[in-house]
């Protein structure tokens, strides 16, 4: 493999949950600025909602899908042979190219693909620049679209991905701040309960396919149990008492 200057760069892109106009002006400014857009994909055949989001601001010739292994939990070898294989296109293509730009939904340093592909870069090839956009979150658009209102005066934020295990959910449900919760859709069942236990359901909203045409935002109460979207989001706001102004 060439070497690689060391003023070529990543650019890791949060644009957003889906809806392509909450993409930044300097998500597009970045995106439209590299010679190469990385879209993450569990298969060359797929076209994601990352791609689907940058196709609104480039060209298609100029995105590239590489296989990353997004929902494999189980068989790590499998995950890390897959992310090695990520990692080595990635650095040919910073081989060729002096900007690569890496489309990541919502914003690159909160759950995203790009943290790995970052640290496995560093590692590869130690002279890139490494830099991020940051993007708009689902629960910034869910809580735009539903009217949850995430924070008020001293109230703390958890967001919790529930991929960590039911138990975690219901400790932050127990405390006192609005609790988020990401990658629940085959726990909804799970969830459904930790809001009950709780008391927290009945203020709860749940979205997924935010700003797309297939876009769901339920009440909490509504939710049956059965499987969810992956990309699913819960807000459930904070106990609020004694009107404006009372968590100041």
């Amino acid at each position: 493999m060439p070497d690689v200057m060391s003023s070529s760069r990543l650019i890791g892109v949060g644009v957003g949950p889906g809806d392509p106009e909450l993409v930044t002006v300097k998500g597009v400014n970045a995106l439209r600025a590299a010679d190469v857009v990385v879209v993450p994909v569990m298969d060359t055949g797929e076209r994601g909602r990352a791609e689907a989001t940058v196709l609104h601001y480039v060209p298609q010739e100029k995105i590239l899908r590489v296989v990353f292994a997004l929902n494999e939990r189980t068989d790590r070898a499998r995950r890390e042979a897959a992310w090695d294989a990520a990692g080595a296109k990635v650095a040919e293509l910073l081989a060729a190219h002096g900007v690569v730009a890496f489309a990541t939904i919502g914003d690159p340093n909160v759950y995203s693909t790009f943290t790995y592909l970052a640290l496995t870069i560093g590692e590869l090839v130690p002279g890139t620049v490494v830099e991020t956009v940051p993007g708009i979150t689902a629960m910034q658009d869910l809580a735009a679209r539903s009217g949850a209102v995430l924070t008020e005066g001293t109230e703390p934020l958890t967001l919790v991905p529930v991929t960590a295990g039911a138990a975690v959910l219901k400790d932050a449900l127990a405390g006192p701040g609005t609790v988020v919760a990401y990658k629940f859709g085959r726990q909804a069942a799970e969830v459904a309960e930790a809001l009950r236990e709780t008391g927290r359901i009945e203020d709860a909203v749940w979205g997924s396919a935010l700003g797309l045409p297939e876009e769901s935002i339920r009440p909490a109460a509504e939710l049956d149990g059965e499987p969810l979207p992956y990309l699913s989001t819960l807000i459930a706001p904070a106990r609020r008492e004694g009107g404006r102004g009372g968590k100041l």
